[in-house]
C-alpha cells in the first residue's frame, strides 16, 4: 500500500511538472503584444511590449500606465489589462499595422479631474460621476487614417465593454465595463 501511495504521489508530481512545462511552451507560442499610442495633450509617445513569451511584461505595462496617466495631475494607476488587450484587438480587427499608434485623448482620470470636468461642462456633458476612466478601465481614442465611425463599429463588434461615439469631439470611448453603446 505504501508503494502504491508513493507511485500515486510520484505520478501526480510528474503530471504537474509536465503541465508546467506545457504551460511555458504555450506562453512561448503566444504572439508578442505591443501597444503604440500618442497622448494628444502632451505629445508623449509610447511603444511598449506588454506581453511576450514569459507572459505580461511589468516594464511594458508600467510604460503604458505612465502614458495613460491623468495628464492634468500626473496621477498614475495600473490600467486594466483587459482594456490594453481590447485596444490591440480593435487595432487588429481593423487590420492596422501594429506600429501605427492610437491617439489618446483621455486614459486614466483621477476623481479630482473627473469632478472638475463634470463641473465645467455641466451634468449633461458625457462625463459620468462614476466614470470607468477613474477605475483605469476606459480610454478615449482615435486612430489616424481610420474613420471614427469605422473605429466605433470595430470596437462595438468586440462586445467587450462600453463604446461611446463622439464624432464632434473626434474620438471613440472604449471601456471594459458592461457591454453598451451611446
Amino acid at each position: 500500500m505504501n508503494c502504491s501511495r508513493r507511485r500515486l504521489i510520484g505520478g501526480a508530481f510528474a503530471l504537474g511538472a509536465t503541465s508546467l512545462i506545457g504551460t511555458t511552451k504555450a506562453f512561448a507560442a503566444l504572439p508578442e503584444r505591443r501597444l503604440v499610442f500618442r497622448n494628444v495633450h502632451n505629445n508623449e509617445k509610447v511603444d511598449a511590449r506588454y506581453f511576450g513569451a514569459d507572459g505580461f511584461d511589468r516594464e511594458g505595462l508600467a510604460e503604458i500606465n505612465h502614458g495613460l496617466r491623468d495628464w492634468r495631475t500626473g496621477d498614475v494607476i495600473d490600467m486594466d489589462r483587459d482594456l490594453i488587450d481590447l485596444l490591440v484587438s480593435i487595432r487588429d480587427r481593423l487590420g492596422v499595422d501594429p506600429r501605427r499608434g492610437f491617439d489618446i485623448i483621455s486614459g486614466y482620470r483621477s476623481p479630482r479631474t473627473n469632478a472638475a470636468l463634470r463641473a465645467r461642462r455641466g451634468g449633461h456633458s458625457g462625463v459620468a460621476t462614476k466614470s470607468q476612466h477613474m477605475l483605469g478601465k476606459a480610454t478615449d481614442i482615435a486612430l489616424p487614417g481610420v474613420p471614427l465611425d469605422r473605429l466605433k463599429l470595430a470596437a462595438f463588434s468586440m462586445q467587450r465593454g462600453g463604446v461611446g461615439y463622439y464624432p464632434r469631439d473626434g474620438f471613440v470611448h472604449v471601456d471594459t465595463g458592461r457591454v453598451r453603446s451611446w
